[in-house]
């Protein structure tokens, strides 16, 4: 493997795992401090806000105007779209229940990518994503509760279209992401996701417990959550994504979606809400397994 696709994986593997814990992290600010609405313009304006930072001090990017237009409804997708209805779909049902169609991510993608940029669906790539299925399953299964959650039928529902919106993401932002910076890409996707946001937020802020400053001696926690939900959970993780979309296929990239419910269900065992089980470990192993093959399988065509 080269270095590049070395650090393809690399940064799929810090994203992934950073939106592993972003779950129930936003599950607890749903539930508690924010709306999904307040949620989402928090995390477009703060992430816009850093990557115009950034941007400052690096070389000028100019960007053609069709790739602009591509950059701006991806962001609008895989962002506004697809993590909009993840906020409102972890309302409504449990992180359990969200993780477990979140392992589908790979499966839509790949009908996708086929779909619209005709990218051959392969006998070893079929295999590869099913054994990393297998693996975010088996852990899935193995922790299986009934659900909880208000309206789980409607959560999953809205799952499903987050899932689905995030593949189509993928698939049309893979050939501007080969031609520009991470940070050029999502300087302009937050700017038009908080632009597209803001309307639908701004009258909910003064009615959350985070922002109307009706919240005790307990503020520490909520701020400090949705600070890692800004950092880490937005601008890290989708500085990543588009980094990693450099030199790898957008099947490949999805696979490691896999990884989220396995990294939620360690942090559970860190702070003391789960144990340590066989599939646990055997299920990351599989999820591994399904990104080499998959990316095996991509470097011999």
């Amino acid at each position: 493997m080269d270095k590049n696709k070395f650090d393809g994986h690399a940064s799929l593997l810090i994203a992934n795992t950073i939106f592993g814990i972003g779950v129930p992290v936003t599950a607890w600010l749903l539930s508690d401090w924010v709306t999904p609405m307040t949620y989402m313009a928090t995390r477009c304006i703060g992430a816009a806000l850093i990557f115009w930072a950034i941007s400052l001090f690096l070389p000028k990017e100019k960007v053609a105007g069709k790739d602009l237009a591509i950059i701006m409804v991806g962001g609008l997708l895989g962002v506004v779209i697809s993590q909009t209805l993840t906020a409102w779909a972890l309302v409504y049902t449990t992180p359990v229940y969200f993780s477990l169609i979140a392992t589908l991510t790979p499966v839509g993608t790949m009908l996708m990518a086929a779909l619209f940029i005709h990218e051959n669906i392969t006998l070893q790539k079929s295999f590869g994503v099913i054994i990393g299925i297998l693996g975010a399953l088996l852990m899935v299964f193995m922790g299986w509760q009934s659900g909880t959650g208000k309206n789980d039928l409607l959560g999953i529902g809205l799952a499903v279209l987050s899932l689905l919106t995030w593949a189509i993401y993928l698939i049309i932002t893979r050939k501007v992401s080969q031609k520009y910076t991470a940070v050029t890409q999502m300087k302009w996707v937050f700017l038009i996701s908080a632009v597209a946001v803001l309307p639908f937020a701004w009258q909910e802020f003064p009615q959350t417990q985070l922002f109307s400053g009706n919240y005790g001696g307990n503020g520490l926690a909520g701020w400090s959550g949705m600070l890692f939900i800004v950092l880490f959970a937005t601008v890290a993780g989708y500085f990543a994504i588009p980094f990693a979309m450099r030199y790898l296929k957008a099947t490949t990239v999805s696979i490691y979606t896999n990884l989220q419910p396995i990294v939620a269900s360690f942090i559970a065992i860190w702070i003391g809400q789960d144990a340590l089980t066989w599939d646990k470990p055997v299920a990351l192993v599989l999820v591994l397994l399904s990104a080499y093959i998959v990316t095996k399988e991509e470097s011999v065509r």
